[in-house]
């Protein structure tokens, strides 16, 4: 009788452990098809952004509102870029795990999922925010899936440039939620975030070329020599916090984020112009070009944590 209840038992338990893993497995799917990553990226503008705009904290249900909106809409853009992208991914060791790659996730079921995804950030931007943060958070949208993933990506090798700018609509809905308007220092910002987005991601091409060149997308780190995307990278550079700058006389920042940025800019464009010189002597490596990759975050991350603080120390240095 005991050993009849103990198989009965292991049986009854062991029943629950796998249907509970494989909606694990499902969930973890379904979230690897928004780019996580991505949207931990794109959130860190987001919040500084609107502290900034507000020039202290907006209500907590605005905060709330903005920030889902933005991450439901950026997860959106991911899942229809993993779903338009599937024929590539799989040719690519970077992205050959993907859940429509695998098999995790049918493409109905990811087509499915980036709707829901991008009909809720509408929704919730609308209602919880206003309308012109909603619209822009459309317009990211459509400009990820069409302009960059339909139209650039697979037949220029400027797509990140213009097609990055998708990047730069969360501190434009930021600055809209906040003030229903979209103003010059939110267009400096998005600026900044266009400037940057080309020195952080042609350095991940460096690294990943034969990945890009097995599935024929031209990125410029795939197709073009270290001497010359080590060139456009610098020049980017040096372009991004010039431009970061801008926000002292045209947002009225204060002296922690003209510091910061300042700071900042000047080491990041130190280790750009270390991975010139390495390039212009034929000794870049990828461990090289992925320090440029993971310091453009830092810079990123610090700029805007400096703009949140900004605010709440000090006075503006110009007006």
């Amino acid at each position: 009788m005991t050993a009849t209840v103990s198989t009965t038992d292991t049986h009854l338990n062991a029943a629950p452990a796998r249907g509970s893993n494989g909606i694990s497995r499902k969930f973890k799917a379904y979230l690897a098809l928004t780019k996580p990553r991505v949207i931990e990226l794109l959130l860190v503008s987001t919040l500084p952004t609107m502290i900034f705009a507000q020039r202290g904290f907006p209500s907590l249900g605005l905060i709330l509102a903005t920030l889902v909106g933005g991450a439901f809409a950026a997860g959106s853009a991911g899942v229809f870029n993993c779903y338009i992208d599937r024929d590539i991914d799989k040719l690519m060791h970077r992205t050959e795990k993907r859940p429509l790659v695998t098999g995790e996730v049918t493409p109905r079921e990811a087509l499915i999922f980036g709707w829901i995804l991008g009909a809720a950030s509408i929704a919730i931007l609308w209602f919880g925010a206003n309308p012109l943060a909603a619209w822009l958070g459309l317009g990211a949208i459509l400009f990820y899936v069409v302009i960059y993933t339909m139209i650039l990506k697979r037949r220029t090798a400027q797509n990140i440039v213009w097609g990055g700018a998708a990047g730069c609509f969360p501190v434009l809905i930021a600055w809209a939620a906040v003030t229903n308007t979209v103003e010059w220092p939110a267009v400096v910002l998005f600026m900044v975030i266009f400037l940057w987005t080309p020195p952080h991601y042609w350095p991940l091409s460096m690294r990943y070329g034969e990945d890009y060149r097995n599935a024929n997308v031209p990125m410029l780190g795939a197709i073009a020599g270290a001497k010359v995307v080590s060139v456009q990278v610098v020049l980017y550079a040096w372009a991004m916090v010039a431009c970061s700058l801008l926000m002292v006389p045209v947002g009225r920042a204060g002296w922690v984020y003209t510091i910061a940025a300042i700071a900042a800019g000047v080491w990041f464009l130190y280790e750009s112009h270390a991975l010139y010189n390495r390039a212009q002597g034929g000794d870049v490596s990828n461990k090289g070009a992925m320090k440029v990759f993971h310091g453009s975050i830092s810079y990123l991350t610090l700029l805007f944590i400096a703009l949140a603080v900004d605010p709440f120390v000090g006075s503006p240095l110009v007006g």
